[in-house]
């Protein structure tokens, strides 16, 4: 097979002549847009992109301006550029309280040293009196995997203590755990979405999870990064979130844990067994009177599309998040914007400049969609709202590409692959990785979930098959420094995580963000010029969602 060079992002990339040949002719990724456009939205004037604040409103505007642009249609609602995502938006007030009753003596727990909390009901004030408090171990009701760490006890009015994570996380070779949960690998059940969602659904009155940096994924900096502020969606339904949710710092749990006669660090070993069963924190209540600000606000996602020339009913989705987490308090240096720079300034970059690569050639056979996200910062409630009411029929999605954190230390020998062994689209990353000159490199740092932890996710729960790519997936292979540079830029951006340090630097270098956009761009076109439909590998917890829906598709 005969081979041409082109010149991609500054790099030289070998590209089969046949494969070039299979579908239209693209623009590159340049590097430099990418970066004028993650500086532009990680300014000042856009306040850290927070939803509902005029942060927001500024950031529509622009990425409305940008999809006209670039040549995109709008696809929102009513023919609009946006949907609307309305949210329940909530603030804890300075003045509050919460202690824990250990033996008659009150103790008090300190927002963001001993605990952090916050609440997404749109009430006045957080008011529990002496709940009881349960252990319940990881929390996981899993019965296809035979696992039940409930035993039916009765969580009302409760409050339930958690572990964060899965439980084989920890487990060792014998343990009647070790493997059951994918090892290393976070699986939904460790997530803390579940854990709370799990909590209510038993009518636990609070739910909070015991930090630990290796379980977590991330340190306590960033729990408490929110400041209390959160958002939820409008939800109507029988089953309402716990009043209040949130971390216990690791020794103050360990402590709180003592003084009720357990050893904390024991139960985490008998929480790796199927037979454990939750404990009592002994003559412990917990207690809480925290004032609340809430109120409704409308957030938007922002749509863009191409419309297929063949089939326009199937549709290629890209997506990346706008939102970021806007005004907070004061860091060292007085700053109090945080303004998610690479996290996703840089991710909405590369959504604009797919854009502008497909509406430069011939029409594509299906449509492309390009979705900018509200709030997956507050727990993926913009691509939630769009997976529940859908513009695009799920069934018909061919496949959802998102991009969320970027690396931005240069080109690299590889692409770091978040959740091997779900889907076809793998294969097609592989394919396309090649042409580059790339290798594949599964995510060292499964622990963190992040397969569950971008928009994708709301996506492929509905049966969406869907592929991310995040940079902090664990280090890359750098052309320039091989995998101990990509481990000193992983290390020092996740330093920033959600923090005013998030920031645009000139210093940067979005040659190697550019290749991995160009790898979504590859995968995209090739779908969006084809009649082909990936798939979820048979081990996927998602098949059986798609193939219920199969007859849609023939």
């Amino acid at each position: 097979m005969s081979m041409k060079v082109l010149p991609v992002a500054g790099l030289c990339v070998a590209v089969s002549t046949a494969l070039a040949a299979a579908t239209p002719a693209t623009q590159p990724i340049d590097p430099a847009h990418l970066s004028e456009t993650t500086r532009v939205l990680a300014s000042e004037p856009f306040q850290g992109r927070a939803p509902g604040t005029p942060g927001e409103q500024k950031t529509i505007a622009y990425l409305i301006d940008r999809f006209k642009e670039v040549g995109l249609s709008p696809a929102g609602d009513d023919g609009g550029w946006t949907q609307r995502v309305p949210l329940v938006h909530t603030r804890l007030g300075a003045g509050g309280t919460m202690t824990v009753d250990a033996g008659g003596a009150a103790l008090p727990l300190e927002q963001k040293r001993q605990v952090y909390v916050n609440t997404v009901r749109p009430v006045d004030r957080v008011s529990i009196a002496n709940a009881p408090m349960v252990f319940v171990g990881y929390g996981v009701t899993a019965p296809e995997r035979q696992w039940d760490d409930f035993k039916g006890v009765d969580l009302h009015g409760k409050v339930a203590v958690f572990l964060v994570n899965d439980p084989d996380f920890e487990a060792k070779p014998g343990e009647p755990s070790y493997g059951r949960f994918g090892g290393k690998a976070m699986t939904y059940y460790g997530r803390w979405t579940y854990k709370y969602e799990e909590a209510a659904r038993r009518g636990a009155v609070a739910a909070l999870i015991v930090h630990d940096t290796p379980g977590a994924g991330y340190g306590w900096n960033t729990v408490i990064a929110p400041g209390g502020e959160n958002y939820d969606i409008v939800r109507t339904g029988p089953v309402q979130p716990v009043l209040l949710q949130g971390w216990i710092e690791g020794d103050a749990a360990r402590d709180l844990f003592r003084r009720a006669g357990l050893d904390l660090d024991k139960l985490r070993v008998e929480a790796r067994s199927p037979n454990f069963k939750p404990v009592a924190l002994a003559g412990e209540t917990f207690s809480a009177d925290l004032p609340v600000s809430a109120e409704q606000v409308q957030s938007y996602n922002v749509l863009g599309k191409i419309a297929g020339a063949k089939r326009p009913d199937e549709t290629v989705m890209y997506g990346a998040h706008w939102d970021a987490y806007g005004i907070g308090t004061p860091d060292a240096q007085g700053r109090t914007i945080r303004p998610g720079a690479a996290d996703d300034a840089i991710g909405v970059a590369g959504l604009i400049e797919i854009a502008r690569a497909f509406a430069s050639g011939p029409k594509p056979d299906r449509t492309v969609v390009f979705a900018a996200w509200t709030a997956e910062e507050r727990g993926l409630l913009g691509s939630e709202t769009y997976a529940v009411h859908p513009l695009f029929p799920l069934e018909k999605t061919v496949a959802n590409l998102t991009m969320d954190i970027l690396q931005t230390a240069g080109p690299a020998h590889d692409v770091v692959l978040v959740g091997p062994g779900q889907s076809s689209l793998e294969d097609d990353l592989a394919r396309a990785a090649q042409t580059q000159g790339r290798t594949i490199t599964p995510e060292t740092l499964p622990e963190r979930g992040l397969f569950y932890r971008a928009d994708h996710f709301s996506l492929a729960r509905r049966g969406v098959p869907t592929l991310l790519l995040m940079g902090i997936a664990g280090p890359h292979d750098l052309v320039t420094g091989g995998r101990a540079a990509g481990q000193k830029w992983l290390e020092s951006y996740m330093a920033c995580y959600h923090q005013t340090c998030d920031t645009w630097s000139p210093a940067f270098d979005f040659r190697g963000a550019a290749q991995d956009v160009e790898l979504l761009l590859d995968i995209g076109r090739k779908l969006a010029f084809s009649d082909q439909w990936p798939e979820w590998r048979p081990t996927s917890e998602f098949r059986a969602i798609r193939g219920r829906s199969s007859a849609e598709r023939r």
